[in-house]
């Protein structure tokens, strides 16, 4: 496959078969058994690899697929507004806000306005930017949509637990406990730990579409399940 054919199709449940190793593409299933073909990305020491996804390069049908599985899982905490972590939750956050039947949803950033207050702010990484020094914040405008409702915060993937810790924080800062935390891909169960380290309930508040996990690399070249 040629890396824009990714994500750009939902295949019938069974397409392709879990087996023992992996080359070049893993399949994630969905709830309904349905698939989506994610490209392996190797990591930085060549001997590990995660499945990738991109949800803004997903073709509509495979971003409605994912939104609309996502919602499902959150609407069980009834969640009254979603609160998006950038850059690429924002996508996932829009359209999971419309399957919920939500008339918007709130925006975090890493852009500073100048009407921003730095105390309405924490730091930010990711494992994909780890070497970029952000902030994330909240639009002090946008507090009366998040104060004293149910909170859901959505990002697409969640991995190492770093961003989503962030969007924590950020909510603590105002005063809001989200009651639930959403995303397409919980890559790993490396995350696991941080956010029991946080609070020991908040694992147990995560719901994701589907899960992939952390492959290493075998004698025979293919990637294994660790």
């Amino acid at each position: 496959m040629q890396p824009h054919d990714f994500w750009q199709e939902v295949y019938p449940p069974k397409s392709f078969g879990i087996q023992a190793g992996y080359r070049d593409f893993f399949p994630a299933t969905l709830g309904d058994g349905r698939q989506i073909l994610l490209p392996i990305r190797p990591l930085s020491d060549g001997r590990h690899a995660l499945a990738s996804l991109i949800v803004n390069q997903a073709s509509f049908a495979v971003e409605d697929a994912l939104a609309t599985e996502l919602a499902a899982k959150l609407a069980a905490f009834e969640p009254d507004v979603v609160a998006g972590l950038p850059t690429l939750g924002l996508t996932l956050t829009s359209a999971v806000a419309r399957k919920l039947g939500h008339s918007r949803y709130v925006p975090l950033g890493t852009s500073r306005k100048f009407w921003y207050v730095d105390d309405l702010s924490v730091p930010l990484s990711s494992i994909t930017t780890p070497d970029q020094k952000k902030r994330l914040y909240v639009d002090p405008r946008m507090l009366p949509l998040l104060e004293g409702r149910r909170v859901a915060l959505i990002d697409d993937v969640i991995s190492s637990g770093t961003s989503i810790l962030a969007g924590l924080t950020l909510m603590e800062a105002c005063g809001i406990e989200p009651v639930a935390i959403g995303a397409a891909m919980l890559q790993t169960e490396r995350w696991r730990q941080p956010l029991a380290n946080l609070a020991p309930y908040w694992p147990e508040r995560v719901v994701g579409v589907f899960q992939t996990p952390m492959l290493a690399r075998s004698d025979d070249g293919t990637w294994q399940v660790v």
